[in-house]
């Protein structure tokens, strides 16, 4: 996933925007990028900042468009859902479609980077709390 996302996606429950991001895992792609303007609208998935919070140039949208997230996780700071981002694919789908296994399989994965309350609380599932909802 490209953190230029980050500028257009948002909670598809309750469409909370921005989503907060935690990078599992990216990697740097030998792509050349030659962009003469800022691209990111709104906010910076990069910097994590609102565009008209923060410094941006042509310079560091080019170096952005070539990081690509590997592995993540998007969260909604206001209905505390998280999505996974896996093999470079966000998963935003809505709690009916999830697959419970899959899901806490991540979380078990990569417990010591995701935030407590995710852990804890998390919707629409986390590993405190297994039980469907």
């Amino acid at each position: 996933m490209k953190y230029r996302l980050m500028d257009l996606l948002a909670c598809p429950i309750d469409k909370n925007f921005p989503l907060k991001l935690i990078v599992l895992q990216e990697e740097e792609r030998s792509i050349e990028f030659k962009h003469e303007n800022v691209v990111c609208e709104l906010y910076c998935g990069l910097k994590a900042a609102y565009v008209k919070d923060t410094i941006l140039s042509a310079e560091v949208c080019n170096r952005c468009m070539k990081m690509e997230i590997l592995n993540g996780v998007l969260i909604c700071s206001k209905c505390n859902r998280w999505y996974p981002i896996v093999d470079e694919i966000p998963q935003l789908l809505p709690d009916e479609l999830r697959e419970k296994d899959e899901d806490l399989s991540f979380l078990k994965r990569y417990a010591e980077k995701i935030p407590k309350n995710i852990l804890e609380e998390g919707k629409p599932f986390n590993i405190v709390t297994t039980t469907e909802r």
